[in-house]
């Protein structure tokens, strides 16, 4: 949570100096899962959907997985292709990784959007396990902005978080969160 603070500190972001201070007491009080609980929390009472959003598109989870130079030469060796042909090569290359977790990605050309439908494991086993108390919506969030990272890279383009749908009884491999993304090359 020190980079998603560092991020928050750019006056760009528009946060307030004594909602800052909040994150900050944050950091250097807890460590570890108290932390990350305590932060995502803090995010959910004191954020707009709308800021986290700018935030998760900044620094969005899964970006430390080591698979950036992997992505950028995929995105390199098929800079030249039309970006449907790049998005089906991806999820012939990328996603069979992710067996049970991706059902779907999808281009929606006439909306300039991409659609990806995805049930993350790894947040919901946390929440099961109690590591992860804060209102799952946020970590959903989170996943937004890792599954909007990993195509950005593997795709040469710029995204935005356009809306999330997660259902209302929680995710699974049979009721999957719906992440939407503006194309804004």
């Amino acid at each position: 949570m020190k980079t998603m603070l560092r991020t928050m500190k750019n006056q760009k972001n528009g946060i307030p100096k004594d909602v800052l201070a909040v994150f900050e007491s944050i950091v250097q009080t807890y460590s570890e899962n108290e932390c990350d609980n305590r932060f995502m929390e803090a995010m959910g009472e004191h954020l707009a959907e709308k800021q986290r959003f700018t935030l998760w598109e900044k620094h969005g989870g899964c970006q430390g997985t080591g698979q950036n130079k992997v992505r950028k030469a995929f995105a390199l060796e098929h800079a030249d292709k039309p970006l449907s042909v790049r998005l089906e090569l991806y999820v012939n290359t990328f996603i069979k990784d992710y067996t049970g977790k991706t059902q779907s990605i999808t281009l929606n050309e006439e909306k300039n959007t991409i659609t990806v439908i995805f049930a993350c494991d790894e947040c919901y086993r946390h929440t099961l396990k109690g590591k992860l108390t804060a209102p799952f919506m946020l970590y959903n969030e989170r996943c937004a902005g890792g599954r909007m990272y990993a195509l950005e890279k593997a795709l040469g383009i710029k995204l935005k978080i356009h809306s999330i749908d997660i259902p209302q009884l929680g995710v699974s491999k049979e009721s999957p969160c719906s992440y939407t993304f503006n194309i804004v090359e």
